[in-house]
């Protein structure tokens, strides 16, 4: 594997944990790892808010 590989590993890790809610201790010194922590944890708060906002406003069309 390349450095390229490397990456790409470590920022899917890293979004695989941030959607989950977890942290590797170990890995959060990788940028690319937090890189991709961050991403997770963006995808589900997006994902939250909007389902937060269909439940506000189910039933007021």
């Amino acid at each position: 594997m390349d450095s390229a590989d490397f990456a790409l590993q470590a920022y899917d890790e890293g979004r695989s944990d941030g959607a989950a809610g977890r942290l590797d201790r170990e890995r959060v010194q990788d940028a690319d790892y937090r890189v991709g922590l961050a991403d997770g944890e963006l995808e589900t708060f997006e994902a939250d808010l909007i389902a937060a906002i269909r439940k506000a406003m189910d039933g007021k069309r």
